[in-house]
């Protein structure tokens, strides 16, 4: 990011339902960092990962999700 340049800021609803997706993968794996990169990236891109896929995903909303996520791990 430029200096300068704020982080968009993403709505409350959007992270909450990203945390709810990210819980979709951990059937294949129980790694919270790992399922919610892959919802982010299906939510930005429109499709899950290949394994050859290095397409970005933008950090501040990933950052977001996983804080959530962990949040609620540790409420629970």
């Amino acid at each position: 990011m430029e200096i300068g340049m704020e982080a968009p800021v993403y709505p409350q609803e959007l992270i909450a339902e990203l945390v709810e997706a990210s819980r979709e993968f951990d059937a294949t794996g129980r790694d919270p960092e790992r399922n919610c990169w892959m919802a982010v990236h299906r939510h930005v891109h429109g499709v899950p990962p290949s394994e050859y896929d290095i397409r970005e995903v933008p950090e501040d909303l990933y950052l977001a999700v996983l804080a959530l996520r962990k949040q609620n791990s540790a409420a629970s």
